[in-house]
């Protein structure tokens, strides 16, 4: 279950970077957010979970 996540981030990184060449600095690229989020939900989805939101106690501790 694990390796699934891993190579499906890998592949989503690898066309993020294909996407988007030339626009990008030569360094070490951290994952966008929105393709760790994606690979995330969809491997929740297909467990059966759903995430819920967070409670305005729960943003407010977190700061958001």
């Amino acid at each position: 279950e694990i390796m699934d996540m891993s190579f499906a981030i890998q592949a989503l990184s690898a066309q993020f970077l294909a996407l988007n060449k030339g626009k990008l600095a030569a360094d070490v690229v951290a994952v966008p957010k929105d393709i760790d989020e994606a690979v995330a939900r969809r491997k929740l989805k297909a467990m059966g979970v759903e995430i819920d939101t967070l409670s305005r106690a729960q943003a407010d501790y977190l700061g958001k």
